[in-house]
C-alpha cells in the first residue's frame, strides 16, 4: 500500500469544535449536515484527519475572515484538513497549524497546516 495524503481546503467545518461560534455557521454550507456527512465518509473510508489526530483542542482553526477582527478576536474555523491513508497514518508523528503566518502583512486568510510522516514505514 502506498502512502497517501489528501490535503487541501475543503470548505467544511467537521464538528461543533471547529468553530469558535459554531452558531454563526449553522445556515452556511461549511457547516451543512450534507456537508459534514460527505467529509466523514472520507474518514469513513479510512482516511486519519491529522490534526484531530494529535490534539482535541477547540482553538485549532486554519481560517479567519478578513472582515470584523476575526483574526485579531480569534473568531476562526477549521476547514483545511489534511486525510492521511492507513500507510500516511502509519508513518505520521506530528501535526501543526502555523497560526503565526497569519499575522505577517498582506497574509492570506488561511494558514499553513504541517505534518510530518517518516520516509520508510515504521
Amino acid at each position: 500500500e502506498e502512502a497517501l495524503v489528501l490535503a487541501g481546503d475543503y470548505n467544511v467545518i467537521p464538528e461543533r469544535i471547529d468553530a469558535r461560534f459554531p452558531e454563526n455557521w449553522l445556515g452556511d454550507a461549511l457547516f451543512q449536515p450534507q456537508t459534514r456527512q460527505a467529509f466523514r465518509r472520507l474518514l469513513n473510508l479510512g482516511f486519519t484527519e491529522a490534526v484531530r489526530a494529535v490534539t482535541d483542542a477547540h482553538d485549532t482553526y486554519t481560517f479567519w475572515d478578513y472582515q470584523a477582527g476575526a483574526w485579531q478576536k480569534n473568531n476562526g474555523i477549521r476547514i483545511d484538513h489534511l486525510l492521511l491513508s492507513p500507510e500516511a497514518a502509519n508513518r505520521f508523528s506530528s501535526a501543526s497549524i502555523e497560526k503565526h503566518v497569519r499575522a505577517w502583512e498582506k497574509p492570506s486568510d488561511h494558514v499553513p497546516v504541517a505534518i510530518d510522516l517518516a520516509l520508510q514505514p515504521a
